[in-house]
């Protein structure tokens, strides 16, 4: 199978320039981003991306999830398309580059491909997946659970945010509720490109992470129901506490986890309580549980685990307690044959690599149920990410793109 030359590479400067561009698209307030699902901030910034596509000589095609699918045509009208997909969105104190390298990386592949003539046997589709963060709607990888067959699209559909607008709702008032099924397209291979979001790649000083794994995740969604009371004047042996109960059991989450070490994390991220008045008792606390580890023994032990120590807390708090699995997939494998690739790619090219395990949830996590796929990682400073501080270099984004461009236009085998 032909592959591009070692001396070939994409540019990095455009692709750079792509990425500070789209992060002027819903700004944060401390240099980062806040342009979450179904936004006019998302809308904005499909509307970019899709222009930015179009010029590059893709063609649109967008799902009912509202996922965009941006074809760059093969020679063999049969080939199954490759794709390169990651996400546009964002958490609320997002960074400039979760999620969004994979895309723009996607679309400088097919810019890179038409400034050196290249053509292929497959198509090359670069996809936005619709609603990854999960921020604003549980689950994350929302559009690509559907797409797998993980989630309908009922369900998706009546995903709630915070204020009760629902998922289905809001994709029709930013106009991209798309005509293609979800679910319908084959892929030959699917690639996702992304920061590491974790520290080890920046301590261990390689440029480039082959993603060999992704550890399986459980989120946990608790309701505790208590009774509301005045702080100050309800005796502390007749009070109904959901928000002590949610305490006790965070630290028991802490104490779970650390006693499935090494290889397991959890802990709580998001809170509500209610009435959330500073001298009343919560009546209601809710929070989710946010458990992970490459192991589906620990997974299934962690949460069992979890569940039935949260049950003992509240019974002797008198504290009524309910669970809803609002996230889950299980530890994923991915294809040896692209995870080969990707490590080829990288030592043809002189970069440095190291195999890695991918600590977050993916949509190539989704997209690894219905294809062959894998993952490729750069190093983010500190490990930081879900921050507005999240930050790489213009040299880490390129080396990790060029192995992009080289493990893709393999796989897609190039046309002499």
């Amino acid at each position: 199978m032909t592959s591009p030359g070692e001396n070939l590479r994409i540019n990095g400067d455009r692709l750079w320039e792509s990425l500070m561009d789209m992060a002027k698209i819903g700004p944060g307030i401390a240099g980062g981003n806040n342009r979450q699902t179904l936004t006019d901030s998302d809308k904005e910034g499909r509307e970019l991306f899709q222009r930015w596509c179009e010029d590059a000589g893709l063609s649109m095609g967008v799902d009912k999830m509202g996922t965009m699918f941006m074809t760059r045509a093969g020679t063999d009208p049969d080939a199954l398309p490759v794709y390169i997909g990651s996400h546009l969105d964002t958490q609320p104190t997002g960074g400039k580059y979760d999620g969004v390298l994979g895309v723009l990386a996607g679309l400088e592949v097919v810019r890179s491909m038409n400034d050196l003539g290249i053509k292929t046997r497959h198509p090359i589709v670069v996809t936005n997946w619709t609603n990854e963060e999960g921020a604003r709607f549980a689950p994350a990888m929302l559009a690509s659970g559907v797409f797998a067959g993980v989630h309908t699209m009922d369900y998706a559909y009546n995903r709630k945010d915070m204020d009760g607008k629902l998922f289905g709702d809001e994709l029709k008032r930013i106009g991209w509720v798309g005509e293609e099924e979800v679910g319908a397209r084959k892929m030959h291979a699917y690639f996702e490109y992304h920061i590491e979001q974790g520290p080890i790649l920046e301590a261990e000083k390689k440029q480039i992470g082959v993603v060999t794994h992704c550890q399986g995740l459980w989120w946990l969604e608790f309701t505790l129901t208590g009774k509301e009371a005045h702080t100050g004047s309800t005796p502390m042996t007749m009070r109904v506490n959901a928000g002590l109960a949610m305490a006790r059991i965070m630290e028991m989450v802490q104490a779970v986890a650390m006693g499935e070490q090494p290889g397991a994390v959890a802990g709580v991220g998001q809170v509500k309580f209610s009435p959330n008045s500073r001298n009343v008792l919560p009546g209601t606390a809710v929070f989710t549980v946010d458990m992970r580890t490459p192991s589906q023994e620990k997974l299934d032990r962690m949460r069992a685990t979890i569940e039935a120590k949260a049950a003992e807390i509240c019974s002797e708090l008198g504290v009524g307690c309910s669970v809803e699995a609002v996230g889950h997939f299980d530890p994923v494998t991915f294809d040896p044959t692209l995870v080969g690739r990707v490590r080829s790619a990288a030592e043809k090219l002189g970069y440095s690599h190291m195999n890695i395990i991918s600590g977050a949830g993916h949509d190539a996590c989704w997209a690894a149920k219905v294809a062959p796929s894998t993952m490729i990682m750069c190093p983010c400073v500190g490990g930081l990410s879900h921050n507005e501080a999240e930050e790489i270099s213009m040299e880490w984004a390129a080396a990790g793109c060029d192995v992009l461009f080289h493990a893709v236009v393999e796989t897609a085998e190039i046309v002499e």
